[in-house]
């Protein structure tokens, strides 16, 4: 069972639902001329606004105010396990015993192997990923050494994704060359406490701002179907935000047997699908990104996600769960329209 009861708790919601008198077409169109989604409007799109018209109508907004250059990235679980924090869905926390493999930060010459092959493949960027709550000072030194390395032997976009990180070491991995830093809220602020006790929210909030006033772009988004209900996705929605961020990947929650989320009740397609136009709606020009968790939905599915609103993509193997074949997700992605 998951913490939530989520068939209470979204009838709750549906019940406020009921008392809005909203229409897709007027809120597509305040989008379009440049106007936001209020939180209600988004709670109305998610809950009750028919299917169609509403991924159609996410659809426009994505053609006309969004990217139409796929934006591709790919990651190296360059240091993993032996987690000290509890995050009751990851196979990485030392709370949980899920048999994932452990070893400390692999070092410039293997994340160097990787890139190259993911750059072969035309993937345009490259995210070094590291579990734990904060990386050392000495594994901040490594990691820009390897940095540097990626940025003199590869032309890729190169992100970092190493928990909790103060400004001095954003500033640093910035002089490296790192552009851009990825830390996942991973859900709403309301909600994540029942997901995690050894961090909070707002230490992953003061990382971006950390990240931003160092000149990096900042990556964020979560995983939906760990118990929310609907408005939590929305509270969710506005709170990335708030955080200024432009490129959001959205996960689908992929249970790991061992940890406390292994039972959860899977997310549907519909639900998913909801989401994302929702999270168009509140975000017209952000990079809503493809990642983990695609597998638990049809290919019909990954296809419509992507004409709603899906315009990035992790591609390749994830970080403990295997991923996309990289020429099948660019079929995909022409398919849909998008420039690579």
């Amino acid at each position: 069972m998951c913490f939530l009861a989520r068939g209470k708790a979204i009838s709750g919601a549906c019940l406020r639902c009921k008392n809005m008198e909203y229409n897709v077409k007027d809120i597509k169109n305040k989008v379009l001329s440049g106007g936001e989604t209020t939180f209600d409007e988004a709670l109305w799109l998610i809950e009750a606004a028919r299917a169609e018209e509403l991924y159609d109508a996410a659809h426009e907004i994505t053609s006309r105010r969004a990217s139409h250059k796929f934006d591709t990235c790919s990651i190296i679980n360059s240091k993993s396990g032996r987690c000290g924090e509890n995050c009751k869905w990851c196979a990485q926390s030392a709370f949980y015993d899920t048999g994932v493999e452990c070893y400390p930060f692999v070092g410039s010459a293997e994340c160097l192997r990787h890139a190259k092959y993911n750059e072969s493949q035309g993937i345009g960027r490259f995210s070094l990923v590291n579990s734990g709550k904060r990386a050392s000072k000495k594994e901040i030194a490594s990691i820009c050494e390897t940095v540097k390395a990626l940025k003199a032997s590869t032309g890729m976009g190169i992100c970092v994704s190493l928990g909790l990180v103060d400004s001095e070491d954003l500033q640093a991995l910035k002089a490296a060359g790192a552009g851009r830093y990825h830390c996942n809220l991973e859900t709403a602020p309301s909600y994540f406490p029942q997901l995690c006790g050894t961090h909070g929210i707002d230490d992953k909030v003061k990382t971006l701002e950390n990240a931003r006033e160092a000149g990096m772009e900042i990556c964020s988004g979560g995983i939906l179907g760990m118990g929310e209900n609907h408005a939590q996705r929305v509270e969710f929605a506005f709170k990335l935000k708030e955080s200024g961020v432009s490129s959001i990947p959205l996960n689908i929650l992929h249970p790991i047997k061992g940890t406390p989320l292994e039972n959860c009740s899977p997310l549907t397609e519909e639900e998913f699908l909801r989401a994302v136009a929702m999270f168009r709606f509140v975000h017209p020009q952000a990079f809503l990104r493809f990642a983990g968790g695609r597998s638990k939905i049809s290919r019909e599915g990954v296809e419509k996600a992507l004409f709603i609103g899906i315009n990035a993509a992790i591609v390749g193997d994830l970080l403990t769960t295997i991923g996309s074949k990289v020429e099948d997700d660019f079929k995909m992605i022409k398919d849909a329209g998008y420039e690579l």
